[in-house]
């Protein structure tokens, strides 16, 4: 009778939130497929229903039929730690070495650990990852990328990986699926090195002659496709890519797993190498917004979104998925090769009138794009002003599958399906931003406050970008000042001292996760 009830319970709560049922194992529960699209370096004014000049109508498409987050944030001002959180749901900078990681990086989320994809799995969804990894692969270094792999994403929740390993601008440049490197060939052996040049290959520095595409600081060493990277390469010379290839490559394992699991619940986490460096369109892009490379990826990351927008149309999902579209972490323009970002800008605004942007502490580096479609359960054309953080995704995914979590797991994550859904207005009561050198800062209500630190006021390695570093105290309205211009910490020491406690609370403790709406 317990039983019976219990499940009766479950049944009345998620009928009233709308969802389509699914036979999820032997549960009895309701969830629509899940399809998280996570663009690379995509600022908030990037895309044209958040003001940019850029067009991109497909990605416009999710906020005319779904949802449009304004103050939705990544968990940190770059990739590794972003992903790390969104993942886990726990903040990056409770563990070491989660810092922007090298390419032959060991495996940064280690089986056992409560994930997002384990979550899922366990409620019956099957599982994918196609796109940038940078978690790392395998368990010690360095790294042997001519055996087996592991672990890596099939260890931690997913039950199919495709994989850029780490970022296009750093080797190895070649794709890894499940635990092997795709086209890998025993007579030419892969190795790969970050301290020193193998084999006397040839590198940007030694050799621009051999460049399409010059670099500007950094990313002067190993060149692929007349490219180069961060880190040293030799061999495997069947298995690399071409950059102009990565795109479709990744649309078609992403189609290939929906029609795949098109019968049963699934979870596709898409995470696109556009529109980070190098940028390098396909042809059929190359050129075509006047903008420059930069520009032209951000259009083809619009064709990648529609792509799978058809796909789900074709196979009649559409009222049976939930489609979320964000980014890691806020813009930057040159960040290692000279490719006309920034000279050819135009009107187009990708920080979307906030300060910094990519590894910074002010609101560029994490306020980003969060669009959320669900057709026929998520009202179309909504505006929510609802604080919203994607560390949250996991907690919310495992309350709507029927899986209540003990608070000492994803200590950071929070249930906010509700807001996620359009159902509720409200969201997070405060938020943590994490930039590069894990400086903190805190927002909750109106109010973002800036730990102190004495580091550069510019990221040192020649972005152009405002690090947000100071070693005073910083607060900042954002409801009156969103491009964060009036220091308010000496007109309002209280408040200062509040946010800080509140920031460092948060810091020390050990058990988080409760909804500031249960």
């Amino acid at each position: 009778m317990k039983i019976y009830l219990k499940s009766y319970i479950y049944l009345l709560i998620f009928n009233s939130l709308g969802l389509i049922p699914l036979q999820v194992k032997s549960q009895n529960i309701t969830s629509p497929n899940i399809v998280l699209i996570y663009a690379d370096d995509l600022g908030y004014g990037d895309i044209s229903s958040y003001g940019g000049d850029i067009p991109t109508p497909h990605i416009d498409n999710l906020a005319k039929n779904g949802l449009k987050f304004t103050n939705a944030y990544a968990a940190a001002a770059t990739c590794t730690p972003s992903r790390y959180a969104m993942l886990t749901g726990e903040y990056a900078w409770r563990k070491k070495g989660t810092g922007v990681a090298p390419g032959d990086a060991t495996s940064l989320i280690l089986p056992g650990s409560t994930t997002l994809p384990g979550v899922l799995q366990k409620a019956g969804y099957k599982t994918a990852v196609v796109g940038k990894w940078h978690l790392g692969l395998g368990k010690k270094a360095p790294v042997n990328w001519n055996k087996d792999i592991k672990p890596g994403p099939l260890e931690i929740g997913f039950d199919y990986a495709y994989l850029l390993p780490a970022t296009g601008d750093r080797v190895p440049t070649v794709f890894v699926e499940n635990h092997r490197v795709v086209n890998r060939d025993p007579e030419d052996p892969i190795t790969v090195s970050y301290l020193k040049n193998l084999n006397e290959g040839p590198t940007g520095s030694k050799n621009p002659e051999q460049l399409k595409m010059m670099y500007s600081h950094g990313h002067n060493q190993s060149i692929t496709n007349g490219i180069s990277r961060i880190g040293y390469m030799s061999g495997g010379e069947k298995a690399l890519w071409q950059d102009e290839d990565i795109a479709d490559v990744l649309i078609n394992k992403s189609v290939g797993f929906i029609e795949e699991n098109k019968d049963s619940p699934f979870f596709l986490y898409l995470a696109t190498h556009d529109i980070h460096v190098p940028r390098v369109p396909h042809k059929r892009f190359a050129g075509t917004t006047g903008k420059g490379a930069r520009g032209d990826v951000i259009v083809q990351l619009d064709y990648t979104v529609s792509a799978v927008q058809k796909k789900l149309k074709e196979l009649g999902l559409e009222e049976n998925t939930l489609l979320i579209f964000t980014s890691d972490n806020g813009p930057v323009l040159d960040d290692g090769y000279v490719d006309g970002a920034a000279e050819r800008l135009a009107e187009h605004d990708p920080f979307g009138n906030f300060r910094g942007g990519k590894y910074s502490t002010f609101e560029a580096g994490t306020r980003v794009p969060f669009l959320v479609q669900w057709k026929g359960k998520v009202k179309s054309n909504q505006e929510s002003t609802a604080l919203m953080s994607q560390v949250d995704f996991l907690r919310s995914f495992a309350t709507v599958t029927g899986q209540n979590l003990p608070k000492d797991i994803a200590i950071d994550s929070q249930n906010h399906w509700n807001a996620l859904i359009g159902k509720q207005a409200k969201g997070r009561k405060s938020v943590v931003q994490q930039a590069i050198r894990n400086v903190l800062s805190y927002i909750e209500g109106n109010y973002k406050y800036i730990e102190p630190h004495s580091g550069p006021s510019m990221v040192p390695w020649g972005v152009e970008i405002e690090t947000g570093f100071n070693q005073e105290p910083q607060l900042y309205n954002l409801k009156k000042d969103p491009g964060e211009t009036e220091n308010l910490a000496s007109k309002m020491p209280e408040k200062t001292k509040e946010m800080e406690a509140a920031l460092n609370k948060i810091r020390d403790s050990k058990v988080l996760g409760k909804s500031t709406t249960d």
